[in-house]
């Protein structure tokens, strides 16, 4: 049976996956303030919708009008 030394990459190799872990972070952390950032600035506008509640079940309704 034969022992397998684990691979080392070298100076090259570390910088590499250096390079790739923080670009991964950086795409994950400009996604979610860009996520922060739309959430924030948007402000939906209101739909029409009924105010009192409909008895016979054929339309929705909002939960709670905030219009």
């Amino acid at each position: 049976m034969s022992m397998d030394a684990p691979v080392r990459l070298g100076r090259k190799g570390r910088w590499t996956m250096a390079g790739i872990a923080f670009a991964i972070v950086a795409i994950f952390a400009a996604a979610n303030t860009h996520l922060v950032y739309v959430s924030l600035s948007s402000e939906p506008d209101c739909v029409p919708h009924l105010k009192a509640p409909d008895h016979g079940g054929k339309t929705f309704r909002a939960a709670g009008s905030a219009c």
